[in-house]
């Protein structure tokens, strides 16, 4: 059982990689294959924490924090992993190509990052006592950032998922390696079904003001596909619960 596990997957090539390609696959699949996965679902089911006494308590940050700071460690590992596959041998066929349209998306991504908008609200009123914010206001601006960089957050992550498997391909990876990705993504989807099902993907805006209609952004669509919204008054309910 273990030889077979450690054959490589297309038996008929050897599985032959120096030091360069081999750590580029390490990196690129810590990265994209295990971070960047937990990040995005970090950010749309844990918003409001199971033991958070939600509406009383609001703007739980934890899965602002893991976010960023999850998107930021695959940032940092997928240049360094560039960089020394770049060193080594010049990425072609498809795998290359997928390689590179997942850095331009992610380069997208850190773009608008930084251009987001500014929050406002009353967690993050202005030195004159203002609420005024992209963010709270629902700005055009933010419902345009919101739609870009969840599409093209999913996006990313499936081309990169796509450029891993043609990856673990050209390096005729052993089958224990597309065992145990495989069996992680399973896991990660399974777990975001049962998530959504259960309607842990509360609304970004709720989750961070509550639901009253007094702020403006209550009084919008939501933002995002199968988020789940309370209404004003079924709220009041969980409050007086």
């Amino acid at each position: 059982m273990w030889e077979w596990l450690l054959e490589p997957i297309d038996p008929n090539r050897a599985h032959q990689v120096g030091f360069a390609i081999s750590w580029h696959g390490r990196m690129m699949v810590l990265a994209w294959g295990v971070i960047a996965p937990l990040a995005v679902l970090t950010a749309r089911f844990l918003k409001v924490l199971p033991w958070q006494d939600w509406p009383r308590e609001l703007d739980n940050q934890f899965w602002w924090r893991a976010h960023w700071i999850g998107q930021s460690v695959v940032v940092a590992l997928t240049a360094l992993a560039v960089l020394l596959i770049q060193s080594a041998v010049t990425a072609t066929g498809w795998h290359g190509r997928l390689g590179y349209t997942v850095l331009a998306l992610a380069a997208l991504q850190v773009g608008f990052g930084m251009i987001r908008g500014s929050k406002g609200g009353p967690t993050a009123r202005a030195a004159d006592g203002s609420l005024r914010g992209d963010h709270y206001d629902m700005t055009r601006w933010r419902l345009v950032f919101e739609f870009l960089h969840k599409s093209i957050g999913y996006l990313t992550l499936s081309v990169a998922l796509m450029s891993l498997s043609l990856g673990l391909w050209d390096a005729n990876a052993p089958r224990w390696m597309w065992m145990m990705l495989g069996a992680w993504w399973t896991f990660l989807l399974a777990m975001a079904l049962l998530l959504q099902g259960r309607g842990w993907a509360v609304d970004t805006y709720q989750a961070i003001w509550g639901p009253s209609l007094a702020h403006p952004g209550n009084r919008r669509p939501s933002q995002g596909w199968g988020m789940r919204r309370i209404p004003s008054e079924e709220a009041k309910n969980v409050r007086s619960g």
